[in-house]
């Protein structure tokens, strides 16, 4: 699915306009992460992934997880506007009665391949994901996204071995570095630099983007389709909260729905900037 540069940061309003309008309807959720990784998903769901929404058990499929998986807002964005399911299920985000939960569930929504929200397994399972497909003699690729207050977790650094060591050249993993987490900034709380140097010692071919540019991230991506015999991490600095000035680089908004206010407020900046695209 080809698209202009164009369609697609429209694309990434519409995200962004659709996070906040779910979250303000549930009176819960996190904003600041699913905001700073819109870009990820819009590249992978709208440009790169080989993928069929009228299909989405399809076993050629590539696959993505959303190991960081309170951004789920973000990830049911994606998935509506691709067309996985209608877009009203979005107004039923967090309700017990609807498909839409506080974290993914690969049971319960379309287009889901992990239910993930334990922080570091997904990244796992995304692992494994990817030495199935090897061992069927698939081509398909893995994606995955961590957060970087979630490479503190020790699962994160047993899993990236066993992905060297297996040397799965068909997985791509996103790293959100925004900086913070949810009790502050990751300098404070445990700190995770050296990010890069980490991830090449352990034997992963490291790219480094700006996290809310299309372009760099299509063409990391594609640089690192090219990488044989170890996986990928591209490691995208980002903006918690991006889109939304109130919004950003505010570790409150980790886990804070806003109210009526600050929702019209957020919907009137983004507005503005889809105008502008």
């Amino acid at each position: 699915m080809e698209n202009s540069m164009a369609k697609l940061e429209q694309t990434a309003v519409r995200i962004r306009r659709a996070i906040i309008e779910m979250i303000s309807a549930a009176k819960s959720g996190h904003p600041g992460g699913s905001l700073s990784s819109v870009e990820i998903l819009t590249a992978l769901y709208f440009e790169i992934m080989r993928i069929d929404p009228a299909r989405p058990d399809w076993e050629d499929r590539d696959r993505f997880v959303l190991s960081k998986g309170h951004a789920c807002p973000v990830l049911y964005a994606a998935l509506a506007l691709r067309g996985y399911f209608p877009q009203e299920e979005l107004s039923g985000f967090r309700r017990m009665d609807r498909m839409l939960q506080g974290h993914p569930d690969m049971k319960g929504t379309p287009g889901v391949e992990m239910s993930t929200g334990s922080l570091g397994q997904g990244f796992a399972a995304a692992c494994g994901m990817a030495v199935a497909s090897k061992l069927d003699n698939r081509d398909n690729r893995i994606y995955a996204l961590i957060g970087d207050g979630e490479v503190q977790e020790g699962i994160i650094w047993e899993a990236a071995m066993a992905a060297a060591h297996y040397r799965l050249d068909n997985l791509t993993v996103f790293l959100d570095h925004n900086g913070l987490q949810i009790d502050g900034p990751n300098r404070e709380v445990i700190s995770v630099e050296p990010l890069a140097e980490k991830w090449k010692a352990f034997g992963w071919e490291v790219l480094k983007v700006d996290g809310h540019s299309l372009e760099e991230i299509i063409h990391a991506v594609k640089q690192a389709e090219k990488v044989k015999g170890r996986p990928a991490m591209i490691i995208a600095k980002t903006t918690k909260g991006k889109g939304v000035s109130f919004m950003e680089n505010a570790v409150d908004w980790h886990g804070k729905a806003p109210n009526d206010q600050e929702k019209d407020a957020a919907l009137g900046e983004l507005e503005v900037i889809c105008c502008e695209c």
